[in-house]
């Protein structure tokens, strides 16, 4: 497994990718689930009791560079050949990072009260099962990393 990151992150463009998908989940997550603040100044809180779900939306951003990039590397390398074998990766990168995404902060719930019973049941939901809904997405983003690996593996034929 450990080949295959050194293959794919071997050429900057890659680790740019990486990067800037992490950094562009990691910031607006953050802002959403109000762990920054952009006024009046920019303030990064982590607040008691908020340690573990800051840190599940760190491992959402890191998975999701990681895989959304190796995806990106499958799809350039394997563009003529195999057409049916890359959308099941790069689905699977999309469902895990959206699952990981879900606007479970104040401005998701603002949005979803609108919509009255059917809004408020959803805000309960998302408010009890936010932790929950984080760890499916862990879970299919690392099923994708695994299965990713896997196919770049039997494709490039290294061995360890």
């Amino acid at each position: 497994m450990i080949q295959m990151i050194k293959l794919v992150f071997a050429d900057y463009r890659y680790i740019i990718l990486a990067a800037a998908i992490f950094v562009g989940m990691v910031i607006p997550l953050s802002i959403i689930s109000e762990f920054i603040f952009l006024e009046p100044y920019v303030i990064a809180y982590i607040p008691n009791g908020g340690e573990i779900s800051f840190f599940l939306i760190l491992v959402v951003s890191v998975l999701s560079g990681l895989v959304l990039t190796m995806n990106v590397y499958r799809i350039n390398v394997f563009r003529t050949r195999h057409k049916k074998k890359i959308g099941g990766g790069l689905f699977g990168s999309l469902i895990g990072a959206v699952a990981g995404a879900c606007s479970c902060g104040p401005i998701g719930f603002a949005v979803i009260s609108t919509f009255g019973v059917a809004g408020g049941i959803a805000t309960t939901f998302l408010a009890n099962y936010e932790i929950p809904i984080r760890l499916a997405a862990i879970a299919i983003l690392a099923y994708t990393y695994y299965a990713t690996v896997k196919s770049l593996s039997v494709e490039c034929k290294i061995n360890s």
